[in-house]
């Protein structure tokens, strides 16, 4: 099954962090249009993920159709799409918005068998300069969901569950608390425990990453927006990934500016 990914598209305005240029947000609408084009004609997936911070939030008005614009641009792709909430389309979008766009029912945690794979979805909370958390109820139902899979299962979350150096990164090198779920100890014990699962895809960092960690792997995924230069005039990441889930291998190809090459047996 081929799989197509991306992350942190930033609808909105430009960022700037420490006084420096570091989100091309402006950008997002014509480098989405160009990840739709290519993966109809190019890379053609069966399944598009969409691993969160859609949008740079604003207020409700602008955040909500910051949101719709994303999703009428990514409505022309021949594949589904599963979705993922960020921290930033939480910050003026409730969830029953959220469910409304989206067009889903029930929580924003939620799985699919799609493909041949078991596809399960983690909605990560973040509270802004204070903490990121799973809840417990949430823990048992990953439990519960993994427990019950008769398919091989991916793991869909905006925030990394496994560990990293964050030394050199410009968000979250002196917040990890605002990087990192607080229970993620506990979340890859229930994913290890499972003996299902063969990925954790994440994005949220703002770079590429990967953390192998009881022989799972845990990728983190670079923002299709982030500034790879040091300040304006910038250049955007444009990154996205294709993913390729094959009965002996599982093979991740990140394309963009920062491009990377993962494969592991299965």
């Amino acid at each position: 099954m081929r799989v197509a990914l991306i992350t942190d598209v930033h609808f909105g305005p430009r960022a700037w962090h420490a006084g420096k240029l570091r989100k091309l947000s402006d950008l997002a609408p014509p480098l989405l249009r160009e990840f739709v084009r290519r993966m109809n004609e190019v890379d053609q997936p069966e399944l598009v993920l969409n691993l969160g911070d859609v949008l740079e939030d604003e207020n409700v008005a602008s955040d909500r159709t910051a949101y719709e614009m994303f999703l009428d641009v990514m409505s022309g792709l021949r594949a589904p799409v599963l979705h993922v909430a960020g921290n930033h389309e939480s910050v003026n979008l409730d969830d029953d918005t959220l469910r409304s766009l989206w067009r889903h029912e029930g929580p924003l945690y939620y799985s699919r068998d799609i493909g041949g794979v078991h596809f399960t979805v983690l909605r990560s909370l973040h509270w802004r300069a204070h903490e990121v958390r799973l809840p417990t109820e949430q823990l048992g139902w990953l439990a519960q969901d993994l427990g019950e899979a008769r398919l091989p299962c991916v793991v869909l979350i905006h925030h990394p569950l496994a560990p990293m150096d964050l030394e050199g990164n410009h968000w979250f090198a002196k917040t990890p608390e605002i990087c990192f779920v607080a229970e993620r100890a506990e979340a890859r014990g229930i994913i290890e425990r499972s003996g299902k699962v063969i990925a954790v895809l994440n994005g949220h960092v703002h770079w590429n990453h990967l953390a192998v960690v009881a022989g799972i792997p845990y990728v983190t995924f670079q923002s299709l927006t982030e500034n790879v230069d040091d300040d304006a005039p910038g250049r955007p990441a444009r990154t996205y990934a294709v993913v390729d889930i094959e009965a002996h291998r599982l093979a991740i190809r990140v394309e963009g500016e920062q491009p990377a090459r993962y494969e592991f047996p299965r």
